[in-house]
C-alpha cells in the first residue's frame, strides 16, 4: 500500500529534459553562432587583406610599367627596360600588361600572346580603376588600369596590369578550410570544457539524490555534508521535511501506545475480576475479554504498522530477525523436536521497514508452521530485485486450494483442536499490504504448506 502510494505520487512527476543536456544544447547553439560569426568575419578580413595586398602589387607593377614607357619621335611607344618579371614573357602565365591608345594597336606583354585585354578608359583624371574581367585561357583577371599622358605625346595612353585571381582564391579557400577545421576543433574543446563544468556544477544535485536514496534505503537519517550556497536551502528544507515526518510518526506511535494502555487496563480489570469469580458469567466474561484483547492487539498492530510505513529511511536486516525468531520457536516447541532449516541468500538482505513489523509477520508464520509441522520447518530468504521473498514451509498435512483463501479471513480456524485465535495469518496479510508487500499460500515440496512473503527491499548502495 505504501509503495502503491509512492508509485501513484511518482505519476505526478514527469521526467523532463536533462538540465545538463539543456545547458549543453543552449551553450552549443550559442557557441556555434559565435564561432560561425567569428569565422565569417575572419574570412572577410583575410580576403580583404589579400585583395589589398594583391592590388598593392598591381599598383607597384603599374607604376613600374608607366615609368618604363617611352614614346619616340614617330609616336611609337616602347619600354626602355623590361618589367623584370619572367611571368610577363611566358604565354598565358596569368600576369599581363597592356598599353593602348584609341585607334591604335595595343602594345602588350608577350604573355598575352595574340590576345588583347578588352579594357576601356582608365576612369579619367589619372585615377586608377580596379575591376575583374575574363582573360585568356579561361582565366579570371583582376585588372588595375590608369590613363596617362606621356611626355612628348599629345595623346592619352591606357596602362593596364592584370593578374590571375585563381592564386588569390586558392589562398582564400585554403584559409577558409583551415579556419573551419580549427574553429570546429575549438568548438569541440569548448563544448567538452562546458560539459565538464556542467557535470562539476551539477555534482551537488547528484549528491543530494544519492543521499536521499541512502535515506530511503535506511543507510542514513539526514542530508549531511557541505553544500553550495545555492543548494544549501534545498538541503535544509529536505531535512526539515524529514524531521517533520519523523515527528508525525512519533506522535502516532505515542497515540497508539496511549490508546492501547487506555483499552487494556479496563480489560485487565475485567479479566482479573472474572478469574476471581466462578460460574458461567465469569467464564463468559473471561472468554470475551480475551477475544477483545486479541482484537485490540490486532488493530493496534495495524495502526502502528500504518504509522511506521510512512517513515523514510527505516531499514531492518533480515538474517538477525530470522535467527532470533527461529531460536524462539525452538525453545517454544522444544518438546516436539522440530528441525528448522534456514537458508538466506545474502547476509546484507534487508527489509525496508521496522523490526517489529518484520518480527510480527515472520513470527506468526513461523508459529503457524511449527504448530502444523510433523518434523521439519524450512525458511528461505532471497533477494529479488527491489523485493525480498521469504518462504516458510512445513511438512504438515497442508491445506487444499479450495480453502486457502479462507485462512486469511478474520478469526478463521480450519482446525479448532489446534490452539490459536485465528488472527495470525490475517495479521500477516494486513501488515504485508501496509508495508507494500504481499503473502501467498501454496503447496510445499515437503508435503505441507508453503507461505511466500514478499516485502520491499532496502538497498545496500
Amino acid at each position: 500500500m505504501a509503495d502503491r502510494a509512492r508509485e501513484g505520487g511518482d505519476k505526478t512527476l514527469v521526467a523532463g529534459q536533462s538540465l545538463a543536456i539543456r545547458t549543453l544544447v543552449a551553450a552549443g547553439v550559442w557557441l556555434t553562432v559565435a564561432l560561425a560569426a567569428g569565422g565569417f568575419l575572419l574570412s572577410v578580413f583575410f580576403r580583404e587583406t589579400l585583395e589589398r595586398n594583391f592590388d598593392a602589387r598591381l599598383g607597384v607593377l603599374l607604376e613600374s610599367l608607366i615609368g618604363a614607357a617611352t614614346v619616340d619621335e614617330e609616336g611609337i611607344i616602347s619600354l626602355y627596360r623590361s618589367m623584370m618579371d619572367p611571368r610577363f614573357d611566358r604565354p598565358y602565365s596569368g600576369w599581363y600588361w597592356q598599353i593602348s591608345q584609341e585607334g591604335a594597336t595595343p602594345f602588350r606583354s608577350r604573355s598575352l600572346w595574340d590576345q588583347d585585354l578588352a579594357i576601356g578608359d582608365g576612369g579619367g583624371h589619372g585615377a586608377p580603376r580596379v575591376f575583374e574581367m575574363p582573360g585568356p585561357d579561361g582565366q579570371t583577371l583582376r585588372v588595375m588600369e590608369r590613363d596617362i599622358r606621356l611626355p612628348g605625346s599629345e595623346g592619352i595612353y591606357h596602362f593596364a596590369i592584370a593578374g590571375d585571381v585563381s592564386e588569390l582564391r586558392d589562398q582564400i579557400a585554403a584559409f577558409n578550410r583551415t579556419l573551419a577545421w580549427w574553429l570546429a576543433l575549438l568548438g569541440a574543446i569548448l563544448l567538452l570544457t562546458m560539459a565538464i563544468q556542467v557535470r562539476f556544477g551539477l555534482r551537488p544535485l547528484r549528491r543530494i539524490r544519492e543521499s536521499l536514496g541512502a535515506i530511503r534505503s535506511g543507510r542514513a537519517r539526514r542530508l549531511e555534508g557541505s553544500m553550495p550556497k545555492e543548494i544549501e536551502p534545498l538541503a535544509r528544507e529536505l531535512n526539515a521535511l524529514l524531521d517533520q515526518n519523523e515527528a508525525v510518526v512519533e506522535r502516532a506511535r505515542k497515540h497508539a501506545g496511549n490508546l492501547a494502555h487506555a483499552l487494556k487496563t479496563p480489560l485487565s480489570v475485567l479479566s482479573n475480576e472474572a478469574r476471581a469469580s466462578d460460574g458461567p458469567l465469569a467464564r463468559l466474561v473471561l472468554e470475551q475479554t480475551a477475544i477483545m484483547a486479541r482484537h485490540v492487539d490486532h488493530h493496534l498492530s495495524r495502526a502502528r504498522a500504518a504509522a511506521r510505513a510512512g517513515v523514510i529511511g527505516v531499514r531492518t536486516p533480515v538474517p538477525p530477525a530470522v535467527d532470533d525468531l527461529v531460536r524462539a520457536m525452538k525453545r517454544l516447541y522444544a518438546d516436539r523436536g522440530l528441525r528448522y532449516s534456514v537458508v538466506i541468500s545474502d547476509d546484507d538482505l534487508a527489509f525496508r521497514g521496522e523490526r517489529q513489523d518484520l518480527d510480527d509477520m515472520l513470527g506468526n508464520l513461523l508459529d503457524n508452521a511449527s504448530k502444523w509441522a510433523a518434523s521439519t520447518v524450512r525458511v528461505t530468504a532471497v533477494g529479488d530485485g527491489d523485493w525480498i521473498a521469504v518462504t516458510i514451509e512445513d511438512d504438515g498435512p497442508g491445506i487444499s486450494e479450495a480453502v486457502q483463501d479462507q485462512v486469511f479471513k478474520r478469526g478463521e480456524r480450519l482446525d479448532e483442536s489446534v490452539p490459536g485465535s485465528g488472527l495470525g495469518l490475517e495479521i500477516v496479510k494486513d501488515l504485508a499490504e501496509i508495508c507494500g508487500g504481499s503473502v501467498d499460500l501454496g503447496r510445499s515440496g515437503l508435503g505441507g504448506v508453503k507461505v511466500v512473503l514478499r516485502l520491499p527491499r532496502a538497498t545496500v548502495s
